[in-house]
């Protein structure tokens, strides 16, 4: 028996090890990244002026008279962004809500199943879709001045890709509000569309909201896809039917022909991406603790 308890420890003392080999590798990752963007990329923004990388027009590092202003991808980037949430955010709650109250039990499993499918395939393959068939659709169909590549495109392409996070993740704060407010909704007499958009809704708005700002990671975070439909002009948006460069684009289409401070001046971007994705979680995470803390004052109220 003693033997049996002293493996049992061991392997628990293993796992235990392991675990914490896993969380500090994690940790070091971040802190290394981290580092790296720091150091190589805060110096050439130091040099070149902060006003003058983040709010210059014109990015043209092999001139004969260099200029890093960036303010143009930042533009496409917060663009591109807010289409593509608004269209996948839209279309997936009204998925996710099908899916939870007015489909069949079995064909939303289904539905389900398939759509988390599209979180498998690889991003190369949504640019090719996009290629293929939204920019011609786009270029010959919305287009006023017949240009398919741009931020439209890139949105409706992005739009998709996210899709699954947003529908998966709504889709588990709706099922995890307690039942008992849709069956006392509807004892009140309320109808079952009334019950699930405001009562079942707002009670699942806190997960919801997690949903969207991944979606916004990932519409952030996006390269390949959006290379292949946006065109890849660094110039200043000023309509959706217009090719344009984001953030990532610019790095990635950069990062294997640069060198010297053209290469710095990539990195520093991508430390504006950083900024951008640890802003966006700080704001979240603010965010729901204030909602949290309402409602705590509230019940506490209530106890009064």
């Amino acid at each position: 028996m003693e033997s049996a308890y002293g493996l049992i420890r061991t392997k628990e003392a293993f796992m235990k090890g392991l675990f914490l080999l896993c969380a500090v590798f994690s940790i070091l990752a971040l802190v290394t990244i981290t580092v790296f963007l720091l150091v190589s990329g805060i110096p050439f923004i130091a040099e070149t002026g902060v006003g003058e990388f983040l709010l210059g027009l014109e990015w043209a590092p092999l001139a004969d008279s260099p200029a890093y202003g960036i303010l143009p991808m930042i533009a496409a980037t917060l663009y591109v962004t807010a289409l593509s949430v608004v269209i996948g955010l839209g279309t997936g709650l009204f998925t996710a809500v099908c899916l939870f109250r007015f489909c069949n039990r079995r064909l939303a499993v289904v539905i389900r199943q398939m759509i988390n499918l599209l979180a498998g395939i690889p991003s190369v393959i949504f640019g090719l879709f996009g290629m293929t068939v939204i920019v011609p659709f786009v270029r010959d169909y919305l287009s006023p001045n017949g240009v398919g590549y741009g931020i439209l495109s890139s949105s409706l392409v992005l739009g998709i890709m996210v899709l699954p996070t947003i529908v998966s993740v709504s889709l588990d704060a709706l099922n995890s509000v307690p039942e008992s407010y849709y069956e006392g909704a509807l004892a009140l007499g309320a109808t079952k569309e009334q019950v699930t958009f405001k009562v079942m809704l707002p009670a699942a708005r806190s997960g919801i909201l997690a949903g969207a700002v991944l979606a916004i990671g990932r519409a952030v975070g996006e390269t390949m896809a959006v290379i292949m439909v946006i065109g890849g002009s660094p110039e200043m948006p000023t309509g959706l039917f217009q090719s344009v460069r984001t953030l990532t684009a610019n790095i990635a289409m950069g990062a294997m022909e640069l060198s010297g401070d053209a290469l710095s001046a990539l990195i520093a971007t991508g430390v504006v991406l950083f900024v951008f994705t640890l802003l966006l979680n700080i704001s979240f995470s603010m965010l729901k603790r204030d909602k949290t803390a309402g409602k705590s004052k509230g019940v506490l109220n209530d106890k009064k």
